[in-house]
């Protein structure tokens, strides 16, 4: 058994469930951590959709009650109809958008420096999203307006840049829609589940020749890794933000672009896909 490779897949996985549902992007602390730690190729894209659906798996069951009365209640209860109206509503640009140019900002945005420019990008407006005067109109996620919903669906389409984060373009979205903190919150939780899934599902198809039954452990060991750190995360979130702003993820998200630039400025980390800098 390969022992580096399951610590390799344990830490991947914690990382993943740690920051999925955070607005601090977890596609870019997977780049980079990935990129500190080696693991790279054609291997890790079949194992990074593991740990993706690892992670939306925890949202689920945390929001299981709601989840369920919503697929009962779909067929005949107008509050249901109206939410899975506006969950599809702002699931469809990301559709849109991510089969038009995921592969190819894959290829070109999928590095370091894309992600350490985009956290701090997103941190600024984070800080200044927060400390603008809120305009609460929308108290829930059952409140919400199919214009609503389209907004925060284009707003989700910005997390396709990698670093920008899907939680915080959705989060910070809504705070700027009308929609409290708290229903914000909430509804990028739920906005996740067919988006990750589908995306999951999307490149399970694409690169399914790449499994291969002795990577059977490195994969559950990242999928329970990715489940248990995003159910204690999404749990620590909420009650986070019952007292608190998400200030302190806008600096967490400077701070830590910013230590990626100058290591890649001054030469102290050769950055995959990154020309090292002198001082």
């Amino acid at each position: 058994m390969d022992v580096v490779g399951l610590l390799q897949a344990l830490l991947l996985g914690v990382v993943e469930g740690l920051t999925e549902f955070l607005p601090v992007s977890s596609t870019g602390h997977q780049i980079i951590v990935a990129d500190l730690i080696g693991f790279s190729g054609e291997k890790a894209k079949a194992f990074n959709v593991i740990i993706q659906l690892g992670a939306i798996l925890a949202v689920i069951w945390e929001y299981r009650r709601k989840v369920w009365a919503v697929t009962t209640g779909v067929t005949h209860q107008p509050a249901a109809q109206k939410f899975t109206i506006n969950l599809l509503i702002a699931f469809l640009p990301a559709v849109v958008l991510g089969l038009l140019f995921a592969d190819v900002i894959k290829e070109y945005l999928f590095n370091p420096l894309t992600v350490a420019a985009a956290l701090v990008v997103g941190g600024v407006v984070m800080i200044w999203a927060e400390r603008r005067e809120h305009q609460i109109r929308v108290e829930s996620v059952d409140e919400l307006r199919w214009q609503d919903a389209l907004k925060i669906g284009f707003a989700q389409c910005l997390a396709m840049i990698p670093g920008t984060s899907r939680s915080g373009a959705t989060i910070i979205g809504g705070l700027l829609f009308g929609l409290s903190r708290k229903t914000a919150t909430e509804f990028s939780f739920f906005l996740a589940m067919p988006t990750i899934a589908g995306a999951a599902v999307y490149d399970l198809y694409k690169h399914h020749a790449l499994f291969a039954g002795d990577d059977l452990p490195l994969l559950l060991t990242g999928f329970v890794a990715a489940f248990i750190s995003a159910l204690l995360a999404v749990k620590a979130l909420l009650k986070f933000i019952a007292h608190h702003s998400y200030v302190v993820f806008g600096w967490y998200r400077i701070v830590f672009g910013g230590l990626i630039l100058l290591t890649w400025q001054f030469g102290w980390v050769a950055w995959n896909g990154a020309a090292a800098h002198g001082p």
